[in-house]
């Protein structure tokens, strides 16, 4: 059954990527009024998460499905879909290249597979439970764990001007005690750089199921740790992907300095 639904979850995030990259007007980002850019996003995403659900209710119309646009269904079958349509919407509507389709499966409430599209990059991570991670086919692994003093973390920031502030005072305090932070737009992809090693690791607050479903799963299958705070799975309040390495030091002190509240 894994490989049915990886089948069907890469088939489905390659259309729809496809149609969110070649169906982006090419202005905008610049368009004339300030609500008409972000409607048409609101439109990509609605009609990406249409096309996704659709083709995977055509050949499964017993699953179930979680979808950041309001796709919501128990299904018959044990297995739910978790879906972002576009995770980095501002990415995709500057025209940046760091956006993605993200689609996991999830079996009697365990994932079990993950597939992470980023089109303008011309990448697809997938990962299968107990199977590992791969990037374009090949096998990834996470890097061997550096000091906290050289890793080069990931973060991200929520659109609250609070949670904006609180965040930004945790990453005030961290800068100094790890090798230099970036902010790549997409939880989805910063969770797949960190399997693929362009990360040693990537903590965010506030993130919803979608953003992380898949992501979560290719990082573990890659060989990082992943949790939110000690003893906890990511969720919400704090998501946390490294290298374990990195993981044993940094989640603790994300716990000392609050990254979990605003």
């Amino acid at each position: 059954m894994k490989a049915e639904l990886l089948a069907l979850a890469r088939e489905a995030a390659q259309r729809a990527g496809a149609l969110l990259r070649d169906g982006r007007p090419a202005d905008l980002g610049v368009a004339a009024t300030k609500t008409s850019p972000i409607d048409v996003v609101t439109e990509m995403d609605l009609a990406s998460e249409k096309l996704i659900t659709g083709y995977l209710s055509e050949h499964r119309p017993q699953d179930g499905f979680l979808g950041e646009e309001g796709a919501s269904s128990e299904g018959t079958s044990g297995v739910r879909w978790v879906i972002d349509p576009v995770d980095g919407t501002v990415n995709y509507l500057y025209g940046r290249p760091d956006w993605s389709v993200s689609i996991a499966a999830e079996y009697r409430g365990e994932r079990v597979v993950g597939v992470v599209a980023a089109p303008v990059r011309g990448e697809t991570w997938h990962a299968v439970l107990g199977e590992g991670a791969f990037l374009d086919g090949r096998p990834v692994r996470c890097r061997p764990s550096p000091p906290l003093d050289q890793a080069l973390i990931g973060t991200g920031f929520g659109y609250i001007a609070e949670r904006r502030a609180a965040q930004a005072a945790v990453a005030r305090e961290l800068v100094p005690q790890v090798r230099d932070i970036r902010r790549g737009g997409s939880a989805a992809i910063d969770l797949c750089d960190v399997a693929t090693g362009r990360l040693d690791g990537y903590y965010e607050r506030g993130l919803n199921p979608w953003d992380l479903a898949a992501g979560d799963l290719i990082a573990r299958e890659a060989g990082a740790r992943t949790g939110g705070r000690p003893g906890e799975p990511a969720d919400g309040g704090l998501t946390l992907a490294a290298s374990p390495g990195v993981f044993e030091v940094l989640q603790p002190l994300l716990e000392r300095l609050g990254a979990w509240h605003d």
